[in-house]
């Protein structure tokens, strides 16, 4: 390719409104423009790097048994209300209606559609395992679109369903779809870690991991051990045992609750300074409306309420909120800051971590007051325990005895689920067992946003002078720069060496343009082609500069030696 005819319109500064490393240097490095809020075209820079993507993505799901096929994005309303899912999704579907006032919905995922397919063709055990993939945009009505193509309205994902007879199928489908993941994300030169994780919206049964790219700009905290492999996204994450209190019933050394003066002492911060006492002392109580109905969750002063588990806890309520001041008041009779469980005429849902307190501080449910000497399992009985806050950092593992718990940021790029038969029984996709009985089949479901990968491998793979993209999904291989092209010498060798590479199938950019030798050298390193070659004075000797993209060190070699080094770093890929 000749850059003088290139697409790649540069920026030298990025947009004021764009966040995210990754969504200022593709900006900059004129690999896609913004068309509205959450909207992108992806010029050739772009879409090359996600072209390549998509070739990985299909090479390791065709090895792990999937088929590729295509579906409709436009998809009846009927479907989604069938499976529930229609009301349920929430305004991140984009809904609209044809000219006959039939109700469809763009889709952000296609559980309903596979399962369709399948229950109208399929029908014997015999057809079964199967798992069917597609690479295709999707469309979510995202509230707050952000950080470029990491939090977008339209994004390109590949999604894949696999249909079982048996649970123990589905199990080994699910690990070969794991492992598959392993495998496109290392040859896209992705640092990403698995963890366990909440099925969210799409709901299952069973094990559901995330493949999350460690990065700091990540939406989403992943907890993980210090010692072991555990790791979990703080949604699902849980603490181990080891070092807490033991629960038992401490009534005969607790002195019952005592009431105490708090003038205007509404915070957890204010409590700890006026009482000279640790958060971990303190019973946080916190009103939530769950699908509707109140209920009062105790946790330690020094933790959080997890929404997630206290959802599970309900049978998977659709919707969590916390209540303001004035439903407070109105259920209970007492003002924010003073609010406490004992004598709380409201479902109770208590911590394990405050079963466990010996003695601690609540709001007295009076203004002004809060109680000391508050002994959980003695004074509030008909709380259920259970686990319902995030973990915390340095919490203890729960699978090994020695280490603790560590956080970090990721950007989640995929995730694979166990559905079972939550759209199998729903939308009728049976078939006929080995018995001739009529069984459900048992459902996977497996994501990959590819769009989101050109991001994150963006947020991990950059320096100050812009992109370094690995090479196996690079839009180039070779970046070639002669620094004049009215140098007849310069440009004889660069065009010998650009027939040369291009003929042993070696992707080159050449920059032919009528530019200054710095503008050609910032765009080079701001388009991150993993090898460079300048073609300079020493043309004529038949010498040239060859650098990696990575690395800071240039070496003077004879133009033979570049083209055995590029083909050396080209046969590393396979």
């Amino acid at each position: 390719m000749r850059q003088n005819t290139l697409l790649a319109p540069t920026l030298r500064e990025a947009p004021a409104d764009s966040e995210a490393i990754s969504h200022q240097l593709l900006l900059r490095a004129g690999f896609i423009r913004q068309l509205a809020a959450g909207i992108y075209t992806y010029l050739p820079l772009g879409w090359r790097v996600l072209r390549k993507l998509e070739s990985i993505v299909r090479q390791e799901m065709d090895a792990a048994g999937a088929q590729e096929l295509l579906m409709p994005a436009m998809q009846p309303a009927e479907l989604w209300q069938e499976s529930g899912r229609y009301d349920v999704y929430g305004p991140e579907l984009i809904r609209l209606s044809d000219r006959h006032d039939r109700a469809f919905a763009l889709g952000p995922t296609h559980e309903e559609v596979i399962t369709a397919l399948v229950r109208d063709e399929i029908q014997s055990y015999r057809k079964l395992p199967v798992t069917l993939y597609q690479i295709q945009t999707k469309y979510r009505d995202e509230r707050r679109p952000r950080f470029g193509l990491l939090r977008g309205r339209e994004f390109l994902m590949k999604d894949a369903y696999s249909f079982d007879t048996s649970w123990e199928g589905l199990n080994r489908t699910y690990w070969r779809m794991y492992e598959a993941y392993g495998a496109i994300f290392a040859r896209c030169g992705l640092n990403v870690r698995p963890v366990e994780a909440d099925a969210g919206a799409i709901g299952g049964e069973g094990s559901t991991h995330e493949f999350m790219a460690l990065a700091d700009i990540g939406e989403d905290t992943i907890a993980s051990c210090t010692h072991c492999d555990y790791a979990s996204n703080l949604e699902k994450a849980r603490a181990g045992d080891r070092g807490a209190q033991t629960s038992t019933d401490r009534t005969s050394v607790i002195p019952q609750p005592e009431k105490i003066h708090t003038p205007n002492i509404r915070t957890i911060n204010e409590l700890v300074a006026a009482l000279d006492i640790h958060a971990n002392e303190l019973i946080k109580t916190i009103v939530a409306l769950v699908d509707g109905k109140p209920v009062a969750i105790l946790v330690r002063g020094d933790h959080d309420v997890n929404e997630i588990k206290v959802r599970h806890y309900f049978g998977g309520a659709a919707n969590f909120e916390m209540a303001d001041a004035d439903t407070i008041e109105r259920l209970t009779g007492a003002a924010v800051g003073f609010l406490g469980p004992i004598g709380l005429d409201l479902p109770i849902l208590a911590d394990i971590a405050v079963a466990r307190m010996s003695g601690g501080v609540a709001g007295a449910n009076e203004r002004d007051f809060h109680l000391r000497n508050v002994q959980p399992l003695r004074d509030i009985p008909h709380a259920q325990i259970g686990d319902f806050r995030n973990v915390a950092e340095r919490d203890p593992c729960p699978r090994c005895e020695e280490g603790t718990l560590a956080f970090n940021r990721g950007i989640e790029v995929g995730h694979v689920f166990k559905l079972g038969t939550k759209y199998s029984e729903k939308l009728g996709a049976a078939f006929l067992n080995a018995e001739g009985k009529r069984q459900a089949a048992i459902m996977g479901c497996y994501g990959i946003g590819v769009s989101r990968m050109l991001s994150a491998i963006a947020e991990q793979n950059h320096d100050a002078g812009g992109l370094v993209w690995p090479l196996a999904i690079a839009p180039f291989h070779v970046h070639l720069i002669p620094v004049s092209i009215k140098d007849e010498t310069q440009m004889q060798a660069a065009e010998r060496l650009y027939q040369e590479l291009s003929a042993r199938g070696i992707e080159v950019l050449l920059d032919d343009r009528d530019e200054r030798p710095g503008v050609k050298f910032k765009d080079a390193d701001l388009f991150g082609i993993p090898m460079q070659v300048v073609v300079g004075k020493q043309a004529g000797e038949g010498l040239v500069e060859f650098k990696f993209r990575n690395q800071t060190l240039k070496n003077t070699i004879p133009i033979d030696e570049a083209t055995r080094r590029i083909m050396e770093k080209m046969n590393s890929i396979g």
